[in-house]
């Protein structure tokens, strides 16, 4: 189980909190441990750098339902994968405050500018289909990945347009007197920097498309839809900027003969007339290999026999879910004169007459079980 704190313990906000209420929090939890603020002390940047995550994860709807559902674990973090979780940096958690505090807050705490920034490159999403194998006991896969790198030989030098600032300062004369106003500038779009020397091939910002072979550590649990994240397998940024980071979605693969079902797993096995009656014994399929069972004497068609543990494991480190063996009675459709007329002798046999005693579960009362 995660030893990471809760999202909305870190914010001190409910499970119930809206946006505002989140946004609230998170500004000022960040005006108290901000690192200029406290300088020197390591325990209020970690705290500053755990509510900025928190934040990023609670502010983006799609991110907040995986976390609500799935934990920690959903968000990535495990076999290599970053999820919200511990890879950001100072420049991360900069980037986004003009969304909580106005473009005026940046690096300095006292609302200075930051002169130019470093830009970060786009994210790259591909799917991978897991098999019930894999997703019970992890796996490694190689995938291609074509992504834009910055090409050997590429030069830059300072924007003409900005001086490096990578802003543009515009003077507006107003009844009030001049009002000065700083806008990102269009030419380096705020990295202060534009291409000097550009190899063959590359794009107007030194970038070159190559084809690269990633090594993905998938953990133990992955789910169809859950998205992994892989930090700086992205697309480059132009200049030494930040790389983007690889998204990776989980997709399923059927299996043949067991079905899903959350953490559980289910069967069909199909026992002939003779073997329900006398009993046997059955050979059947689990994620990791075959295990026999026993059919008792007088099994009925219906009866459901539980496998303890011998499912997929909890998202959230909270052990197996079970495989459950749904017993039918198979009833021939070609038998031959001689067995026809074997069980018409046994048609007037109160042996074959059927009388459920009251331990006898019906269908819907076996349904009802397995989802409690």
């Amino acid at each position: 189980m995660s030893s990471k704190r809760d999202y909305y313990e870190i914010l001190q906000i409910e499970k119930t909190a809206t946006s505002e209420h989140i946004k609230k929090a998170y500004r000022k939890l960040a005006i108290k441990y901000h690192p200029d603020k406290n300088p020197g002390d390591k325990e209020a940047e970690e705290k500053f750098k755990e509510a900025a995550e928190a934040y990023e994860v609670l502010s983006d709807d799609q991110k907040r339902a995986r976390y609500d559902q799935f934990g920690h674990a959903g968000m990535g973090g495990a076999g290599g994968f970053g999820g919200a979780g511990g890879g950001m940096n100072m420049e991360d958690i900069f980037s986004h405050f003009g969304d909580i505090f106005g473009g005026g807050f940046g690096g300095g705490f006292g609302g200075q500018s930051r002169g130019p920034r470093r830009m970060k490159g786009s994210d790259l999403r591909i799917r991978v289909k897991l098999n019930l194998e894999e997703m019970v006991n992890g796996t490694e896969k190689k995938v291609k990945v074509k992504r834009f790198k910055q090409a050997d030989g590429v030069t830059s030098k300072t924007c003409p347009s900005c001086g490096g600032s990578g802003q543009q300062v515009r003077v507006t004369n107003t009844f009030l007197g001049q009002m000065q106003t700083a806008t990102t500038c269009s030419t380096c779009q705020g990295v202060g920097k534009v291409a000097d020397k550009i190899p063959p091939g590359a794009n107007n910002q030194g970038l070159i498309k190559v084809e690269e072979t990633i090594d993905l550590k998938i953990p133990a649990g992955a789910r169809e839809g859950i998205q992994l994240q892989v930090r700086g397998k992205g697309n480059d940024a132009p200049f030494d900027g930040i790389p983007g980071d690889l998204l990776v979605i989980i997709e399923e693969e059927e299996h043949d003969t067991l079905k899903r079902d959350g953490n559980n797993l289910h069967f069909d096995l199909y026992v002939s007339v003779p073997d329900a009656i006398l009993g046997t014994s059955k050979e059947i399929p689990t994620v990791n290999g075959k295990v026999k069972i026993k059919i008792d004497k007088g099994t009925q068609s219906g009866k459901v026999l539980r496998l303890k543990g011998q499912g997929l494991p909890d998202l959230n480190g909270y052990g197996k879910g079970d495989l459950f063996v749904h017993v039918n009675i198979w009833t021939p459709t070609n038998l031959s004169k001689e067995q026809e007329a074997y069980f018409e002798k046994m048609r007037d046999d109160d042996h074959f007459s059927p009388e459920p005693s009251k331990n006898e579960k019906s269908f819907f009362e076996r349904v009802k079980d397995m989802f409690q």
